[in-house]
């Protein structure tokens, strides 16, 4: 297959940063087994569309040289893993093994010979986007290979993996109430600040 993604060589804070192709496919017009966007391109796409369109007709071009090549209709939770390993290949996130010296040391003092990975953000971000692209053209959500339960289970996998040999934590932060929010509660909480009472 001779599809290469561009992918943006950001730092692992970043990870959940667009998935970068650096080739935009358009389908054959007469052939059934590929749904692409259109290839001409509205100036008012937003950054997340003009992605998700990059991707979803990157996708479906993997569909087409897969062998054999496969319909949208046909595609299933295996392909999907299929092309998110294929895509490891051009990954740019050094996931150390559990041999490795620096195995959970998020800073490394130095290189190894630890393979390079998809980052989880960026292949977590590429679904969301995909399994999006798929309803929208015209996919049935129920069928939804982008949603099954295969994907959801391998991207959890990724994040765990990931999140040991790099040493770093992908839980949740828990989002801090807005500063003035936060002075406008203060007050109240000690009893100061409150309106006088009725007369």
């Amino acid at each position: 297959m001779d599809i290469e993604p561009n992918l943006s060589d950001s730092p692992p804070e970043e990870e959940e940063a667009a998935f970068h192709f650096g080739h935009q496919y358009s389908s054959n017009p007469s052939s059934s087994s590929v749904v692409a966007y259109s290839s001409s391109s509205s100036p008012s796409l937003s950054r997340y569309e003009s992605q998700k369109r990059r991707d979803w007709n990157t996708f479906n071009q993997y569909l087409k040289n897969h062998c054999p090549p496969l319909s949208l209709a046909r595609c299933s939770g295996a392909h999907v893993l299929e092309f998110l390993r294929y895509l490891d290949q051009f990954g740019k996130t050094k996931v150390h093994v559990g041999v490795c010296p620096f195995y959970g040391h998020p800073d490394p003092p130095s290189p190894c010979p630890c393979p390079l990975r998809q980052a989880w953000g960026s292949l977590d971000a590429l679904i969301g986007r995909l399994r999006a692209a798929y309803d929208e053209n015209g996919g049935r959500p129920e069928a939804n290979p982008f949603g099954s339960r295969p994907v959801r289970l391998y991207l959890r996998e990724v994040r765990d993996v990931q999140s040991k040999a790099r040493g770093v934590s992908y839980d949740k932060k828990k989002r801090k109430k807005n500063q003035q929010d936060l002075h406008q509660e203060e007050p109240n909480s000690h009893g100061q600040n409150q309106p006088p009472p009725p007369p």
